[in-house]
C-alpha cells in the first residue's frame, strides 16, 4: 500500500482541524490514532490526492470499510455517502438537541448515519462527557 505523502497527511489534518471528518470527533479527545481514509478506495479507482483523502476516527474508518452507497431507509433510494471534499457537513447533519446524536437531515446524511454507526452506544456516551464539560458539540 503506497503511503500518503507527509505533506499531504499534513494539508489533510490542518483542513479537518485534527478531528474525524464524518463525526467531528476531535483526535485530542480521544486516546486513538486517527486514518486518513480514501473516499473512495484505491480499489474503485480513488486516488491519494488531496480530493480523496480525509481524516477518519478509527471507528468510522472501521464501518466505513468500502462502502461508497448506501440505501436511505427513508427512500429506498441507493445513494452515495457523505464525502468530506465535496460536501457540507451541516448541509447533511445536524446536532441533537442536547449534542450528542448526529440527525442526518439527508438521505446522504441518514445513509451516512446508519452505515458509520455515528450514534453508536459508545460515542454517545463520550459525548455526553464532552456536552457536560463544554467541549461538544464542535462548531465548524
Amino acid at each position: 500500500m503506497p503511503r500518503i505523502p507527509k505533506t499531504l497527511r499534513q494539508r489533510i489534518i490542518h483542513v479537518a482541524h485534527d478531528r474525524c471528518e464524518y463525526c467531528l470527533t476531535p483526535q485530542e479527545m480521544t486516546s486513538a490514532t486517527f486514518h486518513l481514509d480514501h473516499i473512495i478506495p484505491r480499489s474503485a479507482g480513488g486516488t491519494t490526492t488531496f480530493e480523496n483523502p480525509c481524516l477518519s476516527c478509527p471507528l468510522c474508518n472501521q464501518c466505513k470499510k468500502g462502502v461508497l452507497r448506501a440505501r436511505d431507509a427513508d427512500t429506498g433510494r441507493l445513494v452515495r455517502l457523505f464525502n468530506p471534499r465535496r460536501d457540507q457537513w451541516y448541509a447533511h447533519f445536524r446536532w441533537s438537541d442536547d449534542g450528542t446524536q448526529i440527525i442526518g437531515l439527508t438521505a446522504r446524511g441518514r445513509v451516512t448515519v446508519a452505515v458509520l454507526r455515528l450514534n453508536n452506544p459508545i460515542a454517545l456516551r463520550a459525548r455526553s462527557f464532552w456536552v457536560a464539560s463544554g467541549m461538544h458539540p464542535p462548531a465548524l
